[in-house]
């Protein structure tokens, strides 16, 4: 069995290989600061029940950590630390200020009905948030596998309860309804944030060469592992704004597979029905779906968990790119495969940051207490009208109504959240990417968003005075 936390050990002890850090320095930035485990009891079904739930700080040179908090009957408080170190990492690259957190409750939330899973994360919410485990500004969660907007707008309302005088209390989470104030584009933020960075990929010659790919990504197929909140929207943005073919989706009870294409809005509302892709009309049903991270792609996507592609199928994989969607879907040794066999890997804390970095975009909205655009929209308005008057009077001619409408419509909310994901994205990816091309000794991009990662935290601790 590939125990994730020493992989992720692993891979930035890979890193500190090629960088300057003292030894005391390097420990302390891959050690977890701390993991709290709380074991609570909820009256259910006329009986009692107890539950048990970790949160991990792994660091502290930001304040507040940021991590989401997953329900799943398979986490456990390792895994729960590597994922808090992941963040920590991810943060860094893309310049979000936070440090790293995690949370996991071991629940299967599909057991309960809705009255009861919101009387157990409010329970599980009460007990992180009396630690300060739960604080806009000490420690800040978001939806993860098993939690959705829903359970972020109980945990809020939890803080509200217990801290009601707390002006910035519903920065405690994000991820929330939009109607509770959340963010418009928060949902869709990390399969969006690896659209933007495959774009980027396929904006550098040095890099495609490695991959031997030209420069047409509307010309290239993936397959997709997961087809959750994260799989969903990357392959629907690929699909429908760069015209990339999606061939086949795996999920956990099986799989489909069409050489000339699927529609994932088609699909999932198959499996969302179903609960499986059999008898899916559209694309042939593969009982088996591992056998579809084998098939021949140009880009392969995983989006569900860790630990999917291993040493024991990574000598079978057949695309020429990995994208990783997912954290920690490519163990130690499955990447070392890779690596030999020359497949270039997007490691996830480069590919998968979108989700902080949107969740970020909403903290900072609710400590402001205005939403983005607010004060300048009508006055942007004015200022265009201004200028296609302008121009209309000096050319004599009258502006076409397609253009015209899309000036005069004004900057909206998400067209700013997608333009600040974008940003950050980029920059993360131009870090990293300068990393890799300049110093030669480095072997592959994963070390290079390592190495970049901690040595910005090590810069934070320096000015710290650690």
């Amino acid at each position: 069995m590939n125990n994730f936390l020493t992989d992720t050990t692993r891979y930035v002890n890979k890193a500190l290989k090629y960088s300057g850090l003292t030894d005391g320095l390097a420990n302390k930035i891959v050690t977890c600061n701390s993991t709290y485990t709380v074991r609570f009891g909820v009256r259910l079904r006329g009986e009692i029940f107890t539950f048990e739930g970790w949160r991990s700080v792994h660091s502290e040179h930001m304040e507040p950590t940021k991590g989401g908090i997953r329900f799943d009957l398979a986490t456990h408080a390792e895994e729960v630390e590597a994922l808090a170190a992941l963040m920590s990492y991810k943060c860094a690259i893309i310049n979000v200020p936070y440090g790293g957190s995690k949370g996991g409750l071991r629940i299967n939330p599909y057991e309960w009905d809705e009255k009861e899973l919101e009387k157990i994360t409010r329970r599980f919410a009460q007990e992180l948030i009396k630690r300060d485990l739960i604080s806009p500004s000490m420690n800040v969660p978001a939806p993860d596998i098993g939690t959705s907007s829903r359970e972020m707008a109980w945990i809020a309302d939890e803080y509200r309860k217990i801290h009601p005088s707390d002006i910035n209390g519903s920065a405690c989470v994000t991820g929330k309804p939009i109607s509770k104030n959340g963010l418009v584009g928060r949902e869709e933020a990390t399969g969006r944030g690896v659209q933007f960075i495959i774009r980027e990929f396929f904006r550098s010659p040095e890099l495609l060469k490695l991959a031997k790919f030209d420069n047409n990504l509307s010309s290239k197929t993936f397959i997709l592992q997961g087809l959750g909140n994260v799989g969903f929207h990357v392959s629907k943005f690929l699909t429908e704004d760069d015209k990339v073919k999606l061939i086949g989706i795996a999920e956990h009870n099986g799989g489909i597979y069409n050489e000339e294409g699927i529609n994932v809005e088609h699909a999932k509302k198959h499996f969302i029905r179903y609960k499986t892709f059999e008898n899916y009309k559209k694309a042939t049903f593969i009982k088996d779906s591992s056998l579809l991270l084998k098939r021949k792609c140009d880009i392969l996507i995983p989006a569900a968990r860790e630990n999917v592609i291993t040493e024991k199928n990574a000598g079978d994989v057949s695309a020429n790119l990995i994208v990783e969607a997912a954290n920690g879907p490519i163990s130690f040794k499955g990447n070392q495969i890779l690596n030999r066999r020359k497949i270039f890997v997007i490691p996830d804390i480069l590919a998968n940051g979108g989700g902080v970095a949107v969740s970020y975009f909403e903290w900072v909205k609710n400590l402001r207490h205005i939403r983005f655009g607010r004060l300048e929209k009508r006055r942007n308005q004015i200022q265009i009208n201004n200028l296609i008057e302008a121009i209309e009077t000096m050319t004599g001619k009258t502006m076409p109504k397609k253009f015209k409408d899309k000036f005069t419509d004004g900057i909206e909310e998400i067209d700013l959240v997608r333009s600040g994901l974008d940003d950050m994205m980029i920059d993360g990816f131009q870090n990293v990417k300068k990393e890799f091309l300049e110093n030669e000794k480095i072997p592959d991009f994963r070390t290079a968003a390592y190495k970049t990662a901690i040595e910005k935290i090590a810069l934070s601790y320096d000015y710290i005075g650690l």
